[in-house]
């Protein structure tokens, strides 16, 4: 059968065995890939291998398989049908810090499947010279953090590898730091306070649900607030996600009867409509790396923050009565 040599390089190390293969040969089935494994027909640095080896820059990996599987997709890729107009907020060799507009998708889906938020970051470093496919076994930059299409603000993409897990368990670990700015209906009676409850998401419907009390398949979310100012019936307020659930800023105040200004979703139509927002009035406007442990390679980050330059309802805001 044909041989086929892989050196790991730096952006594939410290992946399993198995979920490096499965990427860089999408051809090859799992049941062949574990089965080849189980064989011998997989060898590490020369010897045998599991499954679960996390790998180091510089293995030698001996593959043994049939030919169809190393054949990989013809190279057209879709990332560069979309433009490379992006905002950056802070940049170096490890990460892009963006400023995502309202409108943009981050990710592909079924609708817009060449433009989003990822494949302009790709373009862009392709063009530059500092991301080439041809040299990747599995990995690609990518995004770490998301927010909705029609919510702006701040979206980390990592450059390599190493800045991806770190980001990545910085984040799970709520060790970045994330303030947004939005508008709602109405003055609440509390000008800073935390809300509670439970979130139910409809797949079908593509929206979420609250709940006061905990019911099957719902997730807690908690929600911190403060009133940072009041015009007219509006207020705007600084919010800060204990829980990071779909919709969850939108649906609690919602819940709670201060829908925010511009959702169509959950907000008020003939309100909406008198405002002529054309999105809802939601902004990811500040980051702070405020990591509590090492942070490895990024250690340089801890303790910087970052806040956007234009949020594009406050102008509106400020001229409400």
């Amino acid at each position: 059968m044909p041989l086929r040599i892989v050196t790991v390089a730096k952006n594939d190390a410290g992946q399993r065995l198995d979920k490096f293969l499965t990427k860089a040969f999408p051809n090859l089935p799992q049941s062949v890939l574990y089965k080849c494994i189980r064989t011998k027909d997989v060898k590490r640095n020369g010897r045998r291998c599991q499954s679960s080896d996390r790998l180091e820059e510089g293995d030698v990996l001996s593959l043994y398989w049939q030919e169809e599987f190393f054949q990989k997709e013809p190279k057209a890729y879709d990332f560069l049908r979309a433009p490379t107009d992006v905002s950056i907020v802070y940049e170096d060799e490890n990460l892009l810090l963006l400023d995502k507009q309202p409108g943009l998708i981050v990710h592909p889906d079924e609708n817009y499947h060449f433009d989003s938020l990822i494949a302009r970051v790709q373009h862009l470093l392709y063009d530059r010279g500092e991301y080439d496919p041809e040299q990747e076994n599995a990995f690609a930059p990518a995004l770490v953090n998301r927010i909705d299409r029609n919510t702006g603000g701040l979206v980390l993409a990592a450059k390599n590898a190493e800045a991806l897990r770190i980001l990545n368990l910085k984040l799970k670990e709520r060790q970045i730091e994330k303030r947004y700015l939005c508008v709602v209906c109405g003055r609440l009676a509390r000008k800073e306070g935390l809300l509670e409850g439970y979130l139910e998401k409809n797949e079908a419907q593509n929206r979420v649900y609250i709940r006061r009390r905990p019911a099957e398949g719902a997730k807690t979310i908690r929600t911190r607030y403060r009133v940072l100012e009041e015009r007219g019936d509006f207020s705007l307020l600084e919010v800060e996600l204990l829980t990071g659930r779909t919709h969850q800023i939108r649906a609690h105040f919602a819940s709670i009867g201060h829908p925010l200004a511009g959702d169509g979703k959950y907000g008020r139509n003939q309100v909406n409509k008198a405002l002529g927002f054309p999105y809802q009035a939601l902004y990811s406007y500040k980051l702070r790396f405020a990591f509590t442990g090492t942070a490895g390679a990024l250690d340089y980050l801890n303790g910087r923050e970052f806040t956007v330059e234009r949020v594009w309802f406050l102008p509106a805001f400020e001229r409400l009565a």
